[in-house]
C-alpha cells in the first residue's frame, strides 16, 4: 500500500493529483505543515527534513513533491504518458520543465512571498523580498505561457507530471492576487476540470494548513 504524508498545500496536493492520474490506491495521512505531527519524533525518523509530502512505498521514504510525481509515473504509469521514458528527448524536456518550475516558480518566487507574507510571524516581514520575488514570477512565467500559447500542454498534446506541477503554481499566483495571461489561466482551468485534480483537491484540502 502507497502511503502519502501531508495535506493542505500546492505541494502536497501534487502527490495525491498523481495518483489520481494513475488510479492509484493509497493511504492519505492528512498532516499540514509545521504541525506538531511534523515535528514529532516519529515523523522526523521519516523524513528528517519535517516537511510534507513524504510517499511511503514499502521500503522506500520519497520526498519533494516534483520526485515523487516523477517517481509514481515512472514505476506505476510507464505506459501512461504522464512521465516521458527515460533516455528520450521528451523525457529530458520534461526534466527541463519540471527543474524550472520547481526553481523559478516555486521556491524562488512563490514561496518567498508565502514565507514573508502567510509566514511573516516565522521568516519576518519583507516586502522588498516579496515584491521583487512577484516581479521575477511575472518574468519566467512568460517562458511557459509562450509555449502554451502554441500547444495545449508544455510537452506537447500529451497532458504530463510537468503539466501538473505547473497548474498548482499558476493557482498558487491566483490565491496570491498575481494577475496571469489569459493564456495560463485558461491552462489552469482545463488541468483542474481533470476528474483526478478534482479528487486530489477535495481529499488534499480537506484540513486546514495550519500555522
Amino acid at each position: 500500500m502507497l502511503t502519502v504524508w501531508g495535506g493542505a498545500t500546492s505541494r502536497t496536493l501534487r502527490a495525491y493529483w498523481m495518483l489520481h492520474e494513475l488510479g492509484l490506491d493509497y493511504e492519505a495521512k492528512l498532516i499540514g505543515p509545521r504541525t506538531e505531527e511534523t515535528a514529532s519524533k516519529a515523523f522526523r525518523a521519516l523524513n528528517p527534513k519535517g516537511k510534507v509530502p513524504v510517499l511511503v512505498d514499502g521500503d522506500l521514504v520519497l520526498t519533494e513533491s516534483a520526485a515523487i510525481v516523477t517517481y509514481l509515473g515512472d514505476t506505476y504509469g510507464p505506459d501512461s504518458g504522464l512521465v516521458p521514458r527515460p533516455y528520450t528527448p521528451e523525457r529530458a524536456r520534461y526534466n527541463e520543465w519540471s527543474s524550472f518550475i520547481q526553481m523559478e516558480l516555486d521556491a524562488h518566487t512563490l514561496y518567498v512571498v508565502r514565507k514573508h507574507r502567510d509566514l511573516a510571524a516565522l521568516y519576518g516581514e519583507a516586502p522588498a523580498a516579496v515584491a521583487t520575488a512577484i516581479e521575477g514570477f511575472n518574468r519566467q512565467v512568460v517562458v511557459a505561457e509562450q509555449t502554451l500559447a502554441k500547444q495545449p500542454f508544455l510537452l506537447g498534446e500529451q497532458f504530463t507530471g510537468a503539466d501538473l506541477l505547473l497548474s498548482t503554481c499558476v493557482q498558487w499566483a491566483v490565491l496570491y492576487d498575481i494577475p496571469v495571461s489569459d493564456t495560463l489561466a485558461g491552462f489552469a482551468e482545463r488541468t483542474r476540470e481533470r476528474p483526478a485534480f478534482r479528487q486530489a483537491a477535495k481529499l488534499n484540502f480537506s484540513i486546514s494548513p495550519g500555522a
